[in-house]
């Protein structure tokens, strides 16, 4: 058997289904109307879902990655978003730490003040003119993203009588294609406000946790601009489990 046959069977890695939040979670009010009663079924991927589409430079603008920028108003409040600056950055990679290229990351958050410029936000914090919170990018070569944002604000929601979520950016990333997805949030390193969150608590894993904590990054900080968190990602790969140990809806 050549080498290159002997890649392609390579084993699957089991997946640890305690580092991942159960579907129900009782202190997660939300969670107990959306959580799944019935077993879930294996789809079988068609082929374009499995190799496409593919995301190219001339689909991103120069200035989807700078939320500091792609909202700013020309009209009667010009300026720049209010709020602590912030760069984010990492790498995507797969599961044996090799660069993801050409990925395609999305992230939306609130304000500096916690409100997300959406209708159906009704927190009495004030919207910024000049802060949309939403960006993409695609990963480089080496599997490698940046965003210059603006650090979020907590925000009150109706889980239980006084619930806050911690500052947070979500996150949508696009393996090679649109069937291969992942949809997570980052948490900011020192947030006493992590421990509290009843989403953040339906992971059973501590470490897990932990892995969606972004760290103060120093050496890449902007000089008199900008403070830096990292945040890498691990995506699934090659050895992916199947569901139920069939390939199809993998």
């Amino acid at each position: 058997m050549n080498g290159g046959h002997a890649a392609n069977r390579a084993g699957y890695y089991p997946r640890d289904r305690r580092r991942h939040p159960p579907a129900r979670h009782d202190d997660y009010k939300t969670s107990l109307t959306r959580a799944p009663r019935l077993p879930l079924l294996s789809v079988e991927n068609t082929l374009s879902e499995i190799t496409g589409p593919v995301f190219g430079h001339g689909d991103i603008g120069p200035l989807d990655n700078d939320l500091l920028a792609n909202f700013r108003q020309d009209g009667a409040a010009p300026g720049a978003p209010i709020g602590e600056r912030i760069v984010i950055h990492g790498r995507v990679l797969d599961e044996n730490a090799r660069p993801v290229p050409g990925g395609l990351i999305e992230i939306w958050q609130a304000n500096a003040a916690g409100r997300y410029r959406h209708r159906n936000d009704s927190y009495r914090a004030p919207l910024d003119p000049n802060f949309g919170g939403c960006g993409r990018t695609l990963t480089d070569e080496n599997g490698h993203y940046a965003f210059r944002t603006i650090r979020p604000g907590p925000y009150p929601w109706r889980n239980w009588v006084d619930s806050w979520r911690p500052a947070h950016v979500h996150f949508s990333i696009f393996g090679r294609a649109f069937a291969q997805r992942l949809i997570t949030q980052l948490y900011f390193e020192g947030d006493p406000l992590i421990a509290s969150c009843p989403i953040a608590g339906s992971i059973p894993d501590p470490e897990a946790v932990e892995q969606l904590v972004a760290r103060l990054d120093l050496k890449a900080s902007l000089p008199f601009d900008a403070l830096t968190y990292r945040f890498d990602i691990v995506l699934r790969g090659r050895r992916s489990t199947p569901f139920e140990n069939r390939p199809e809806g993998n």
